[in-house]
């Protein structure tokens, strides 16, 4: 009998290597090999058929075209009834693009795509699932109480049985829930292996590119956060997205990660409920705790995701230390930049943070990295520290330098509308801003500060 090939192959890239290395000579990192069966040797009258398969697959293959002949314009876009999901894909489905949507286990990927096939009334969808069976899935369905479309449900593990229904049934969309538990014959490893995912993946790729039908992938994360698998898998997409979310909260963010047809910084906020996922089209008032009295240690920040401006509370206590060296925590927001901020205050503005536990939060569960928080961070540590309750009417945007300087922002005029919109009365910027800004189109006051001491004179002195 013939023997089994095996390889070892690299966790993170990819890589194979017929023997076993502590590190990895492609990426560069340790303890990365595992050990796989990649495939059982093949007959001679395998291994023609198939070379005569792949002869006639070649020639039926169009030809390298001149780049002035390439006609532009042709790319489809079919929108949603998700205006959430229209926002993070760039506009809508393209036709032949391939999708990968990672997240935590029980965080809603499978509603979140369940309720995306059932809205498609025009589209025939064709929902592949190797973790639930036919009526567990109408189970659901029937729970999230929307239209029910030309849906058809698969339950298969198998790639080739999966490819050869798509052949028959020719949908307008297909959802893989999840590539790692579908495998291929090809492949004598167990499902979700690096061999498996980076076959099956490639497969569904050439299946998309071939017949122009859309493909979402549901995918695993592992321990780590990242999305199980090869990293392979998220080059070979045209779309990543992120669907997170703290469980002690009901919203829910759809984060993208990579898109080949529209941007990067997009993000959709849903609120899971018992009926399924309910889009919330102003994440604002989401945001934005709701408090009877106004309480020292908090300010809003109007903050940039993309092309989409939102006001988020930020909440900082300072405290006495107890032990003998001061603690500093930072939930939603780099602790990093939390420190460089904490030296600006202490070394430009004289404040002593050195001997007291610092704790910043941003409300709402929430990862920000827009560095327009800045201002509103130290204000609300200089509110904590002084025991002041900022007026709640109050808005801040933007950057703090090393310096102490409050440099300007990008899109500061959309902030600027989102502010006025929610009725908020003053809004504290950067002076470097007010360059081509109207301030009489708006109703709110534009309090323009150069530096983090002209901040502390206006709100505390």
């Amino acid at each position: 009998m013939a023997k089994v090939q095996k390889v070892f192959v690299c966790t993170s890239c990819g890589h194979t290597s017929p023997k076993w290395e502590g590190k990895c000579s492609s990426c560069g990192e340790w303890n990365t090999m595992q050990e796989e069966i990649i495939s059982k040797a093949s007959t001679q009258a395998e291994k023609k058929q198939e070379w005569k398969r792949g002869t006639r697959k070649m020639r039926e293959k169009p030809r390298p075209k001149a780049l002035h002949k390439i006609e532009t314009g042709n790319t489809q876009r079919r929108p949603t009834l998700d205006e959430e999901f229209n926002r993070v894909l760039g506009g809508g489905i393209v036709s032949g693009s391939i999708v990968l949507i990672g997240g935590e286990p029980g965080i809603g990927k499978s509603t979140l795509m369940l309720q995306m096939a059932l809205s498609l009334s025009k589209m025939k969808v064709l929902y592949v699932s190797g973790e639930e069976s036919e009526e567990q899935i109408k189970m659901r369905a029937d729970r999230l109480a929307k239209p029910i479309s030309d849906c058809y449900i698969f339950s298969e593990t198998s790639i080739s049985n999966i490819l050869m229904q798509a052949g028959i049934l020719e949908p307008d969309l297909v959802v893989i829930d999840s590539i790692q538990t579908v495998t291929s014959t090809l492949i004598d490893s167990p499902p979700g292996s690096v061999s498996q995912v980076r076959e099956c993946a490639g497969e569904l790729q050439r299946f998309a590119k071939e017949t122009n039908i859309p493909v979402f992938v549901i995918g695993h994360i592992n321990k780590d956060g990242a999305i199980a698998g090869p990293k392979l898998l998220e080059h070979i997409v045209d779309v990543v997205l992120q669907f997170e979310g703290d469980r002690n909260y009901t919203h829910r963010i759809l984060r993208t990660i990579k898109n080949r047809f529209g941007s990067t910084s997009e993000l959709g906020i849903y609120e899971m409920r018992g009926d399924g996922l309910r889009e919330v089209s102003n994440p604002s008032e989401l945001l934005l705790s709701q408090k009877d009295e106004n309480l020292s240690g908090s300010a809003i920040s109007v903050i940039l995701e993309g092309i989409r401006p939102m006001l988020i509370e930020t909440q900082a206590l300072v405290s006495t230390a107890v032990y003998s060296s001061p603690q500093r925590s930072a939930t939603g927001f780099d602790l990093r930049r939390l420190s460089m901020l904490l030296a600006v205050l202490e070394k430009r503005c004289g404040f002593q943070f050195g001997s007291n536990d610092v704790f910043l939060n941003i409300a709402g569960g929430l990862k920000v990295s827009d560095p327009g928080m800045d201002l509103a961070i130290i204000s609300a540590l200089i509110s904590s520290l002084e025991d002041v309750a900022l007026p709640s009417n109050i808005c801040f945007a933007g950057e703090i330098g090393l310096s102490g300087e409050i440099r300007a922002v990008q899109r500061v005029e959309q902030r600027i509308q989102e502010a006025d919109r929610l009725g908020f009365e003053q809004m504290f910027i950067s002076k470097f801003s007010l360059k081509g800004i109207d301030l009489k189109r708006y109703n709110l006051d534009i309090i323009p500060v150069a530096k983090v001491e002209d901040l502390y004179r206006t709100l505390f002195e």
